[in-house]
């Protein structure tokens, strides 16, 4: 039997990013737990309008989203709790230009460029809406067509406790399953 625990999002855990936007001529981070994806090519990313950071994405159009491994994360928690109105965020992370300019974390195990496609305050925080336009990752994560192995990248993750969670084992390719149990019922 199920019991209702009341109005909790079950869509958790999410990736922990650190994201990033040029704001007045440097580098501004923060950190971001509730990400989703629109589709394939657009990543959502549920933040408080207030953070520094989002006035360069409202000033430039473009951010970087950052994907945290084990190391990262006493950095990436720094950002996300001190506010870059009163720290200098600049320095915490060594990093380079993307193709559009945005900031990329160089230690990020993954990173993402973006654009802003648009903006939606949706209860108080904003909801931005940003199209991937260049991913970067360190070489020793892919699999030999060249795509993400998660079984070797392993991103952090959040989970609504407010802690941060490592990805388990992988459990299989999809498809496999499904013709298992379909053959199964003949």
């Amino acid at each position: 039997m199920k019991k209702n625990i009341g109005k909790v999002n079950a869509s958790f855990p999410t990736p922990v990013v650190v994201v990033g936007a040029m704001v007045d001529g440097k580098p501004n981070w923060f950190e971001v737990a509730w990400t989703g994806i629109g589709d394939a090519g657009v990543v959502t990313l549920s933040v408080t309008p207030t953070h520094k950071t989002c006035d360069g994405i409202r000033a430039e159009k473009k951010l970087s989203v950052n994907f945290l491994d084990e190391a990262l994360v006493p950095r990436a928690d720094f950002v996300g709790i001190v506010s870059g109105n009163k720290v200098d965020k600049s320095g915490i992370f060594a990093w380079s230009a993307g193709e559009l300019g945005a900031p990329l974390v160089d230690d990020a195990p993954v990173s993402m460029e973006c654009s802003l496609l648009d903006i939606y305050d949706a209860n108080g925080c904003y909801l931005l809406i940003c199209k991937v336009e260049h991913t970067w990752a360190r070489e020793e994560l892919l699999d030999a067509e060249g795509r993400l192995d998660f079984a070797k990248y392993k991103p952090v993750l959040f989970e609504p406790g407010f802690r941060y969670v490592r990805t388990g084992e992988v459990l299989g390719p999809c498809a496999e399953p499904g013709k298992a149990f379909a053959a199964s019922r003949k």
